[in-house]
Order: C-alpha cells, then structure tokens, then sequence
C-alpha cells in the first residue's frame, strides 16, 4: 500500500540543539545520497553520536501507553516528521516482557537501543508475496541489543519482532523513510501464514488527512 502526500511545514514534536543538529544531517544526506543504502550509510555516524548522548530525550517521550496501536502498552512517540512526508524520527517505549507484533516498515531505516535490553527477531519472507492475506516467514536472524545497539532497516531485513527483556522499560530510536506510524503497514502471523494490515499511529499527535 502507498500513501501519496501534498507537502506540509516540518513537524517537531521535540526541538532542541540536539534534534537540530541530528534532522538537519539526516535531511542533508537523504537530499544527497543516491540511493537508500548509501542514505544509512552518511546517517551512521550521526545517529552513533544521538544513542550515546544521555540528555537531549525528555522523559514524557519515554513513558509506555495504555492505549497502544501496537499493543502490550507500547508508547510510540513521534519527535520529527518531515513536511513531504519522506522522513520520521520517533521514540519506541517497550515495558518489560512486552513485544511488538510481527511487523514491517516499508522504508529504510535505523533503528537503536538507547535505554534498557531488547531482543530483535528478523524474518524472511520465503513467498513471493503475490497473495496479500498469505505469507510464509522463517526466523533469520535473533539478536540481543543493549544501549547503543543499532541495526538497518532495509528490504531484505524489513520483518521483525522486538521484545524488552530487561527489567526496566526499553527505549529504542527508530528513523524511518516515511511516517511509520501513519502509513498502512503489515502485522504477520507466521502460525497460520496470515497477514493483515494494520497503521500503529503516533500516541502525541494525528494521523494528516490524506493518510486516513
């Protein structure tokens, strides 16, 4: 599913020096790069240096949330979303024990700890996803992350799971190439090879017109 958007102003959600200087090398490096890996690439070191620093994040986007659209009161906290809708850089709030659906993003990505323990599972997709109901995934890839840990989102890593397995809540910092949290996406079910579509939404701000 694609969501066309008209051009909007910039939204921060947080701004501060930090946010700054971190949204204005990412914009900077996906108007450059030619191609979405060479994209993560130049954002790398950038976002290196934002999971390593422990003061520009205020607690109100580190709380978890009742009302989740991603369930088990997972907060997701929208801190940057680009006018052209190309671009959002969100909090992930996971309280212990709790995990995400099986889901993908369907854009590139980087994704990383900034606070607590998680585990991440990738699947692969051994369909050729011509049935939109139906996919068959298998488990590629399961590994643990601490603060600081970060992976890639790109196309052949876009399905995954993440579950909180330290005893605080996790944190984890998540730059989309798109508005995750309003684009129709897809939740997975490996046991019985179902696949629905689902949109998690922002918990601090709506969904724009054009993507209900």
């Amino acid at each position: 599913m694609t969501n066309h958007l008209r051009s909007h102003a910039d939204e921060w959600l947080l701004d501060n020096p930090q946010m700054r200087r971190f949204i204005g090398a990412v914009n900077d490096a996906r108007a450059r790069a030619p191609a979405p890996r060479q994209t993560v690439a130049a954002i790398r070191p950038h976002f290196v240096e934002l999971l390593a620093d422990p003061g520009w994040l205020p607690q109100r986007f580190q709380r978890p949330a009742a009302q989740s659209g991603m369930g088990g009161g997972i907060g997701m906290w929208l801190l940057y979303r680009a006018g052209d809708g190309g671009l959002a850089f969100s909090a992930l709030v996971t309280p212990p024990g709790a995990q995400t659906p099986i889901h993908d993003h369907l854009a590139w990505g980087l994704v990383g700890l900034y606070k607590g323990e998680q585990e991440e599972e990738v699947f692969t997709r051994q369909d050729d996803g011509h049935d939109e109901s139906h996919a068959e995934l298998t488990l590629s890839v399961r590994q643990m992350l601490r603060p600081g840990d970060f992976y890639e989102l790109l196309p052949e890593n876009d399905i995954h799971r993440v579950r909180t397995t330290s005893a605080q809540t996790s944190v984890s910092l998540h730059l989309l190439g798109n508005d995750n949290g309003c684009i129709w996406r897809h939740r997975f079910d490996p046991e019985t090879k179902s696949v629905q579509p689902f949109r998690s939404g922002w918990l601090n701000v709506a969904c724009r017109e054009e993507e209900s």
